[in-house]
């Protein structure tokens, strides 16, 4: 996986984060760049960790399913991204709450991450560098997290669906093009 690809990955895994954290800006009275970096550590950190999780696991099946692999990662990037089309396409069903405790923050950033476990598990069946990777998507959902916050507060929700559609439309474009290239039509 090249550069490109990767930071293509990184930002379509990071649209959900994104998307709460816009939500999160709208719903502070007043933002400072403290809540901003809580809010981008929050997110990058656990969109940074679950793939790791999620390579150790599929690390363990490499080598039993090495023959369909490019099928699993066109399926779980295909799966993963319809349900986030889905869900910017579905009405809102998101309250404002700014609050940033521990709890909230740990049930959000698990919450929009579920993804990248299951991208993680795709890892384990390519050629990635897994630390640059994880280390990339973390830094990368850090500050589109931290964006999202002020644009939350300045813009509202006014592209919150339209961030979730185009991560979702980016991961089901990178599963399409895993899969012509192992079957080697790219």
């Amino acid at each position: 996986m090249g550069l490109l690809e990767l930071f293509i990955l990184a930002v379509g895994l990071s649209m959900d984060a994104f998307a709460v954290s816009v939500c999160k800006g709208l719903a502070m009275p007043k933002i400072s760049l403290k809540k901003a970096a809580i809010v981008g550590a929050w997110f990058g950190g656990f969109q940074a960790l679950m793939p790791a999780i999620g390579y150790v696991l599929g690390y363990q099946f490499r080598d039993k399913i090495t023959a369909v692999d490019h099928w699993i990662a066109f399926i779980l990037l295909g799966v993963i991204g319809a349900n986030m089309i889905k869900e910017a396409c579905s009405p809102g069903e998101e309250t404002e709450d700014d609050r940033l405790d521990v709890r909230t923050m740990f049930l959000l950033a698990v919450a929009t991450s579920i993804d990248a476990l299951a991208v993680g598990i795709t890892f384990a069946f390519l050629e990635v560098h897994l630390a640059a990777a994880v280390s990339f998507i973390g830094a990368t959902t850090f500050l589109l997290s931290a964006a999202g916050v002020k644009i939350g507060n300045v813009f509202g929700t006014k592209y919150k669906a339209k961030a979730e559609f185009a991560g979702g439309a980016i991961l089901i474009l990178l599963g399409v093009k895993i899969l012509l290239e192992h079957l080697g039509i790219l």
